[in-house]
């Protein structure tokens, strides 16, 4: 399947970025195209994407489960199902110091496609995917320096 990978580097302490990063809510609020929240938890989140993909029509049930989140390390499964189609991704996120902050070396795995989303050419599902990830990780940076609108 797909995997995406890549690296972040942060003005802020490990324990201060950890905590946000594998903060729910705060996670939550940096996904892009959310429609609406449904439940909440400190390590679960259901929610409703409205994705601005040709090939995926309407809606999207995502939940959002924390599996690990032992410091400096965490990893995030993310479900959707929608109508014909489910995914399952799962994220990983790797905490290391740098001389004035942190780098966040993050990896994003799709580990199943179903339904019609298995006829989609994969250069199309990459394409989309990447922006997604690029998004969420704007949205974060943005709001970790204060520049969020």
């Amino acid at each position: 399947m797909n995997r995406f990978e890549g690296d972040r580097d942060f003005a802020k302490p490990i324990s201060e970025l950890f905590a946000v990063l594998t903060n729910v809510p705060f996670l939550i609020g940096c996904i892009p195209d959310v429609e609406t929240v449904k439940t909440v938890t400190d390590d679960h989140a259901e929610l409703v994407l409205r994705p601005g993909f040709a090939f995926v029509r309407g809606t999207l049930d995502v939940t959002l489960r924390m599996l690990d989140r032992t410091e400096p390390n965490a990893r995030v499964q993310l479900s959707s199902k929608g109508i014909g189609s489910s995914s399952e991704v799962e994220a990983t996120l790797a905490l290391t110091p740098l001389e004035q902050g942190t780098r966040v070396h993050w990896t994003a795995e799709v580990k199943s496609l179903g339904g019609l989303l298995k006829m989609v050419p994969s250069g199309l599902i990459r394409g989309a995917a990447e922006k997604v990830i690029n998004d969420a990780w704007d949205r974060i940076t943005a709001k970790l320096t204060g520049d969020a609108h």
